[in-house]
């Protein structure tokens, strides 16, 4: 369904407000190449940013490229990666990412969602965080349980399922907001817009927001 000017206007308002509230917002992921980002995001699955982080700094120590993670060993790999949970099958993901990266596309991650989706342990969420944080290519919203909370709080959409919130946002929302609306909209959650105890009174938006389902 097409998105109505009135729609798209509101959510042009919510854009604005981010954008003054959150100018500097970006990744909060640790990484020194695109590589590293993929990975990252992928660890990230479930876990916070921060735990993401200090796994990370130990994984990348010892395997810095695709060409390094490839050749690791499931044991040694799902050592590191233990406190990210799920470490098994995250460690299994990882290591086949490399592999594919080394195998397809000489170590490096290709800048195109439909090959990225192909890797182990990448969806449309990993490939727009990495398309759009390290190459600036929009291809669509990430949605984290932050953005799909706020969004529905905003009336911006009503679904919960992640893919179906990210057709709806991107309806509404203009596609050169896509990349920062995501980064913006994580910050907002984690200083504002708390799953529990949003601070509502502090929130810029207070005065246009519905407040879906906050009680």
């Amino acid at each position: 369904m097409t998105a109505t000017r009135e729609e798209k206007n509101y959510a042009r308002r919510i854009v604005r407000h981010l954008a003054k509230g959150y100018p500097d917002a970006e990744c909060a992921l640790h990484y020194d190449s695109p590589f590293q980002l993929l990975i990252a995001t992928i660890l990230s699955a479930q876990c916070t940013d921060k735990r993401v982080n200090i796994v990370t700094e130990k994984l990348f120590e010892k395997y810095p490229t695709a060409f390094d993670l490839a050749v690791a060993t499931q044991s040694q790999v799902e050592r590191i990666v233990h406190s990210a949970g799920f470490f098994r099958s995250k460690a299994k993901n990882i290591r086949g990412c490399a592999s594919q990266l080394v195998e397809k596309f000489n170590g490096e991650p290709p800048q195109c969602l439909d090959d990225l989706v192909e890797l182990p342990g990448v969806g449309r969420k990993t490939a727009n965080v990495l398309l759009g944080t390290e190459f600036g290519i929009p291809s669509g919203v990430v949605v984290d349980t932050h953005v799909g909370r706020i969004s529905r709080r905003l009336g911006l959409t009503s679904e919960t399922d992640a893919v179906k919130v990210e057709r709806e946002l991107m309806q509404v929302v203009a596609k050169k907001d896509w990349i920062y609306y995501s980064h913006r909209m994580i910050h907002h959650g984690r200083q504002v817009c708390d799953a529990r105890k949003p601070l509502c009174e502090e929130c810029s938006m207070k005065r246009f927001c519905p407040r879906i389902g906050i009680t």
